[in-house]
C-alpha cells in the first residue's frame, strides 16, 4: 500500500494557519465524577475565544445535543456563525486523541490537498471501554468532508506526538513503547509508522510522563515545539516532587536533541504548578497542555503564582498571539486540558464552506 509520505503528505505543525479546531463535546459524566456540571461551561468559554479566529467543529451526539450546546454558547457570547455541528457520536471528549488527524499535501502549482490519518484507539491501553463510537470519529469525519483516509492499523494517540511541521517528531518511551498499545511492534518498526504516516523524518525520544497521567506519558504534558527549532519543556523545582526526576532526565535529553538538520534544539523552559489532588488521586496538571491557534495560544492555569510565570513565557515566544489563561482545576479531573480536548484542521488558504448537518 503507498503511505502518505510516499505521496508528499505531511502533518503541518500547530502553529500553521487552522482553518478550524475540532472538539467533541463533553458528556461523560463518569470522566468528571461529582465535577461535571463545570465542564460543558469551560468548553463553553474556549469556543468562544476559539470562534473569534476560526472555525470551530463539534462533535455531538444529535440533534438535540446541538441545540443544549447551542444554547451554552449562546449564553456565553460565542460566535455562532463560526461555530459548526457534526453528528457523530462520541464515548469522551477527547478529542486528540480521537478526532482527525490531518495531513497536507503540497504540489508544484501551489496548490495544497489534505487528508485523514485514521489511527486505532484503544482508550489508552484498554483503560475506559467502551471506545467503539471514539475509534470511528476520522472515518466519519473523512467520510463528510469527502477527504482520503489513511488508516495504518496500530493504536496511536494525538497528545503522543508533536510535530515542528519541517520533519521532526518528538514523542515519549512511556507511552509509544508501553505494551498495551502495540505489543508486537519494537521502537524501530513504530518509527516506521510515523515515518510513513505523519511525513516525518526524523524521530525524538523521551523517557517518562508526568504523575497522574492515564495515558502512560503523552508528550503533550511534556514537551512541546513553538517553532520549528525551540521547544518548551515542563521542569519542577522541588526535588522532592515525584515529577523532579524524570522531568529533571527529559531535560538532560533535549540538550543534546537536533532537528532534522541537525540544529540544537533551543529548550525553554516552564514551570509546573504546585501538585494538584482530588480525593486523594495526583492529577496531570500542566502548562505544557496548551492550545495554539489562529492569533491565540490557550493556557490552562491551575497555580496563580506560577499561572503569571507561565504566561509571560509563552507569550515572549508568542509575540503575534494573544496567550489567554482559564482556570482548568475543574477540568483536570477529567486528567487532561485544553490540548487534550481539541485537535487542530490545518488550513488548505483557500477552503469551501461547510454545512452545520453530517451528510
Amino acid at each position: 500500500m503507498t503511505t502518505p509520505a510516499e505521496l508528499g503528505y505531511r502533518m503541518p505543525a500547530e502553529w500553521e494557519p487552522h482553518r478550524g479546531t475540532w472538539l467533541s463535546w463533553p458528556h461523560k459524566h463518569a470522566s468528571w465524577p461529582g465535577k461535571f456540571d463545570p465542564i460543558p461551561p469551560i468548553f463553553a468559554r474556549m469556543v468562544g475565544h476559539l470562534a473569534d479566529r476560526e472555525e470551530v467543529h463539534i462533535n455531538v451526539a444529535g440533534l438535540s445535543m446541538e441545540q443544549e450546546v447551542r444554547r451554552l454558547l449562546s449564553d456565553g457570547g460565542a460566535d455562532a456563525g463560526n461555530v459548526f455541528f457534526h453528528y457523530n457520536p462520541t464515548n469522551d471528549a477527547w478529542c486528540r486523541d480521537h478526532g482527525p488527524m490531518f495531513i497536507q499535501q503540497g504540489q508544484q502549482d501551489g496548490h495544497r490537498s489534505e487528508a485523514i490519518v485514521d489511527w486505532d484507539f484503544n482508550a489508552w491501553g484498554g483503560k475506559y471501554p467502551p471506545y467503539d463510537l471514539d475509534d470511528v470519529v476520522p472515518t466519519r469525519v473523512a467520510k463528510e468532508l469527502g477527504l482520503p483516509v489513511f488508516t495504518p492499523g496500530i493504536v496511536m494517540e494525538g497528545g503522543s506526538i508533536d510535530v515542528n511541521g519541517r520533519g521532526t517528531l518528538i514523542t515519549t518511551e512511556a507511552c509509544l513503547l508501553n505494551p498495551n498499545r502495540n505489543p508486537g511492534l519494537d521502537r524501530s518498526e513504530i518509527e516506521h509508522y510515523l515515518r510513513s504516516y505523519v511525513g516525518v523524518s526524523h524521530i525524538l525520544w523521551l523517557g517518562d510522563g508526568i504523575a497522574g497521567d492515564d495515558t502512560d506519558g503523552h508528550v503533550d504534558d511534556l514537551t512541546r515545539f513553538v517553532d520549528p527549532t525551540t521547544v518548551v519543556t515542563v521542569v519542577e523545582d522541588n526535588p522532592a516532587d515525584e515529577n523532579y526526576e524524570p522531568l529533571q532526565a527529559n531535560l538532560e535529553r533535549l540538550s543534546r536533541m537536533t532537528d532534522q538538520d541537525g540544529r540544537p534544539l533551543r529548550v525553554v523552559t516552564l514551570p509546573m504548578p504546585r501538585p494538584l489532588w482530588h480525593e486523594g488521586q495526583r492529577l496531570p496538571a500542566s502548562y505544557a497542555n496548551f492550545y495554539i491557534a489562529n492569533s491565540l495560544v490557550l493556557l490552562p492555569t491551575y497555580d496563580p503564582d506560577r499561572d503569571a510565570e507561565a504566561q509571560t513565557t509563552l507569550q515572549r515566544l508568542f509575540p503575534a498571539r494573544d496567550v489567554i489563561g482559564i482556570d482548568c482545576t475543574d477540568l483536570v479531573w477529567g486528567l487532561g486540558a485544553f490540548h487534550c480536548v481539541t485537535q487542530q484542521w490545518p488550513s488548505l488558504g483557500i477552503e469551501l464552506r461547510v454545512t452545520n448537518r453530517e451528510t
